[in-house]
């Protein structure tokens, strides 16, 4: 594996790291917007204050329902008056960046970013619209599979295409869900697959590579997570066998280690001193790493968190197991401190608004959990539809929902929940 970095991206990189700052600030912002995959920081966390609805139905708490056209995984991101989403309408051979007006649900304008050459992959839950779009209030930035390869396209708020880059050809095993990530002036990508895949970071005005990485030659679907631990902000990235960190701005490779599993589809999370990935492919693995650059191994066990990523919050890490459950670890030791039944088929990954998750399963019904290190309590739950592959949108006060209701033809909707 290597790093290159062009020449002209490295006069750049006391800039970036300058606007880093002030980038962060901003989609770190208030609890009105929901500006990328796992919210305003990045790790599921739902800001607070808000005041949202615990129980829903279809004719109870929901402020407007919209159809959607075609299919896709991705949540709703939301940014001042405006909901991006993407999807792929497969009758028209389309994949989309769609706005609708967030107060009505009204469509405001819909993109056709690629048209032909849809490839869902091989699992029967896969689809050519996995990811979800990111804004850093100027630009629109979405990953789509294409053309047996993965491009990186940023559109206007207007929905106007500015620039599409191809991230590297891509080998198709059983899907690709990796969205774009946004730190400084740079949108980060990874694109693993069975012919060698990339990580890159690319220029969010121009589409310029400022660094990229060459990855091992195996399928993995991590969408990489920007964490601030060990005293350093860093990018973690887990699968392939490995964990890896990064520095975003540089492409500079901080700490690696042999250890994770092959295939991972969880973003990392951290407690300021050790990160935590998860894996399930093909065993299952829980692990918590020192961020220090020591490679030390703080704990690990085989639980099976493959597919939604975990939530940390005060010392503890809450994770949503594919099999339905919640559990609750110390993070510093790894101890269970208790495993709940709430449901089945978890995929989609939970938000934790202070003490409440919500949590969206396969048959799209909500589970609304109270957590504490010492237990769990269900709330609620709360059915949409028939079916939910995307995660909650959690911001001013207002719970978003990505759904479908099956039948002939199938349809998906996105709803608002509260006023």
């Amino acid at each position: 594996m290597h790093t290159i970095i062009t020449r002209s991206s490295f006069v750049k990189l006391a800039a970036l790291s300058i606007a880093s700052a002030a980038l962060a600030s901003a989609l770190a912002g208030p609890s009105e917007d929901w500006p990328a995959w796992r919210g305003p920081t990045a790790d599921g966390q739902a800001a607070s204050p808000q005041s949202v609805p615990t129980k829903w139905s279809e004719t109870a708490n929901v402020s407007w329902t919209t159809p959607i056209p075609g299919r896709g995984h991705g949540s709703p991101t939301i940014v001042g008056n405006q909901i991006f989403i993407a999807t792929a309408n497969t009758e028209t051979e389309e994949q989309i960046v769609l706005s609708l007006d967030r107060k009505t649900g009204k469509q405001q304008w819909a993109t056709p970013v690629h048209k032909g050459h849809l490839d869902a992959g091989k699992h029967r839950l896969a689809g050519p619209a996995t990811a979800t779009v990111a804004c850093d209030g100027e630009r629109l930035y979405i990953n789509f599979p294409n053309q047996g390869a993965v491009f990186t396209s940023a559109l206007s708020l207007d929905g106007k295409i500015l620039w599409q880059k191809k991230i590297c050809d891509f080998v198709m095993h059983q899907g690709f869900g990796v969205s774009p990530v946004i730190h400084g002036e740079a949108v980060l990508v990874n694109a693993d697959h069975k012919g060698g895949g990339t990580l890159a970071a690319l220029n969010r005005k121009t589409g310029e590579v400022l660094w990229s990485h060459t990855r091992p030659q195996l399928p993995n679907y991590t969408t990489p997570s920007i964490v601030r631990c060990a005293g350093k902000t860093q990018m973690i990235l887990s699968g392939c066998n490995l964990i890896s960190s990064f520095d975003p701005l540089t492409g500079r490779k901080l700490w690696e280690i042999p250890g994770s599993t092959e295939e991972c589809v969880t973003a990392a999370v951290t407690d300021g001193s050790r990160i935590f990935v998860s894996g399930g492919y093909p065993k299952n693995h829980l692990a918590a790493i020192e961020a220090d650059g020591s490679g030390r191994v703080a704990w690990q066990n085989q639980t099976r968190v493959y597919v939604p990523s975990m939530l940390m919050r005060d010392g503890h890490l809450y994770a949503a197991l594919d099999s339905g459950h919640l559990a609750c670890f110390k993070s510093d030791s790894g101890d269970e401190l208790w495993k709940e039944k709430i449901d089945r088929d978890f995929y989609a990954s939970p938000v934790m608004l202070d003490d409440l998750i919500f949590i969206t399963n396969l048959q799209a019904t909500t589970s609304v959990v109270k957590v504490s290190p010492t237990g769990a309590k269900l709330i609620a739950q709360n059915k949409l539809g028939d079916e939910s592959l995307s995660s909650p949108t959690l911001c001013g006060n207002r719970i978003y929902l990505r759904f479908a209701k099956n039948g002939s033809p199938r349809q998906e909707f996105i709803a608002a929940i509260g006023q």
